[in-house]
């Protein structure tokens, strides 16, 4: 059932755009609604304050670690809860940047769900040795 719903998305997608058909436009489409994401989340800390980042260095020695306690030592730098209203312009944008893989995968006769396959089994396969 999921393939199909991925399939249907991508092909709603293939039907919905109409004036960047080009893969130069999906790729420039692509790159800004991935900015406008990066953008949506600075402005839930800066203008909202619903989340705030509170970075500092990263443990680098992991001589004495197991791969299960490095992913309890490494910290996101995040603390708060996205409000409602954040939460929501993230997700579109989030959408927009979803209709925009799907809309590159359509000009280069890929299929996002076979993506998402590959990439969940790599996952699955390698489990935390993938270290990205």
């Amino acid at each position: 059932m999921k393939d199909v719903i991925f399939d249907e998305f991508q092909n709603s997608v293939d039907e919905s755009l109409l004036r960047h058909r080009s893969v130069l436009d999906i790729l420039s489409k692509l790159q800004e609604s991935s900015a406008r994401i990066n953008r949506a989340v600075a402005k839930s800390v800066t203008n909202c304050g619903c989340v705030q980042i509170q970075a500092s260095k990263q443990k680098t020695n992991f001589d004495e670690d197991t791969l299960d306690t490095i992913s309890e030592a490494l910290k996101t730098h995040l603390k708060g809860k996205l409000c409602e209203n954040c939460r929501d312009v993230i997700q579109n944008e989030m959408g927009n940047n979803l209709f925009y893989l799907a809309a590159l995968c359509n000009v280069l006769d890929v299929n996002l769900y076979d993506i998402l396959l590959r990439e969940y089994d790599k996952i699955n396969t390698l489990g935390k040795y993938t270290l990205r």
